[in-house]
């Protein structure tokens, strides 16, 4: 499921729209993903507040957003550009690759709520293929 260039300027035009807001959006895009899918708190138990105004939360959501934001600049080729994050996450962290499909979907989940107007169900599907190529380029080191 290759993205085309209009999903990628799609993507990147929402980017221009929501980055303003990336550091909320990722901390409640983590926050939803330990309360809707709580297995993946699995790799966070050394936090001892794992709520919504977490200091630890609002830290990796920005982590996230940023890999994010390395993902939408890197769009042409996310296998390439997010390999280091992949190799990071598949032999330091040890994540489960299961868990990007996952947080990728609460990600979508909270731009939805935050930025309802803009995701129109265009918009949609081509910010849902680019997560879904997102989560597949970090899993590329697993195979």
């Amino acid at each position: 499921m290759s993205l085309t260039d209009k999903d990628k300027a799609t993507v990147k035009a929402l980017w221009a729209k929501i980055q303003k807001s990336a550091d909320a959006i990722g901390a409640d895009a983590l926050y939803r993903l330990f309360t809707v899918y709580p297995q993946s708190k699995i790799y966070f138990s050394h936090w001892s507040d794992l709520g919504p105004n977490s200091s630890s939360v609002k830290a990796h959501g920005k982590k996230v957003m940023g890999g994010v934001a390395l993902a939408v600049s890197k769009i042409d080729d996310l296998t390439r550009g997010l390999l280091e994050l992949s190799e990071q996450h598949a032999f330091q962290l040890r994540v489960d690759p299961a868990n990007f499909k996952l947080l990728s979907h609460c990600i979508l989940v909270v731009i939805a709520t935050m930025y309802p107007q803009d995701l129109s169900p265009e918009v949609h599907v081509c910010l849902d293929k680019f997560l879904a190529n997102l989560a597949l380029a970090l899993s590329e080191r697993y195979r």
